[in-house]
């Protein structure tokens, strides 16, 4: 029987996975591997990885989520789309960071979904996930839809989350519309320790 790999250190692979690719996460691969071992998706991943030159996946990622709006990993997009509500939405994010003791050490926004990711590892973020669950359950169907390798980091993902995942993007838009579960009150977070993440690319 495979080892169970808990969800943690699915959500922190994925973060890097889910990053600009480049020599230092190819230099990773091989820790990255036994983190996940028994973690099918996350483990299909690096295989590509292993099987595409740096180049080539640097081409496909910029490709895939530059380029395609439907592939975006920015996660308040899917709830707020280019509004001026989508600020409020970020404020309150880097906000909630720093109630748990993380200060972003990069120049991405608060809502790129690797900074949530290690957020959510490091400091005990499910409950931020599963309100974002409509945004990466609609990424999870559009990469899908494209049939590129990305899906399987975000499949990973999804599976970690409570309840079944929608089946197809209609279902996924209803979960949307519904809006984010109520909020959890009086849950602590966890300060363990401060993102550092530098500059992606």
């Amino acid at each position: 029987m495979s080892p169970v790999v808990m969800s943690p250190v699915v959500w922190q692979a994925a973060s890097l996975l889910l990053g600009y690719p480049d020599e230092e996460l190819y230099g990773r691969r091989a820790m990255l591997r036994e983190a996940v071992a028994g973690e099918e998706r996350l483990t299909a991943f690096l295989d590509h990885m292993d099987a595409v030159p740096l180049d080539d996946l640097a081409a496909h990622y910029v490709e895939t989520f530059d380029l395609r709006r439907r592939c975006c990993l920015y996660l308040t997009y899917y709830r707020d789309g280019d509004t001026r509500r989508r600020g409020g939405s970020l404020a309150a994010l880097k906000g909630r960071y720093r109630a748990a003791g993380a200060e972003l050490g990069t120049r991405e926004l608060p809502d790129f979904l690797p900074v949530v990711l290690e957020f959510a590892a490091l400091h005990g973020g499910a409950d931020l996930l599963t309100e974002h669950r409509a945004g990466l359950e609609l990424l999870r169907l559009a990469l899908e839809d494209r049939g590129t390798p990305y899906a399987l980091p975000v499949q990973a993902v999804c599976a970690t989350l409570p309840g079944p995942s929608p089946r197809d993007r209609a279902e996924a838009l209803r979960l949307a519309a519904a809006g984010p579960p109520a909020e959890h009150v009086g849950l602590e977070p966890f300060a363990l320790e401060p993102i550092t993440r530098g500059a992606t690319r």
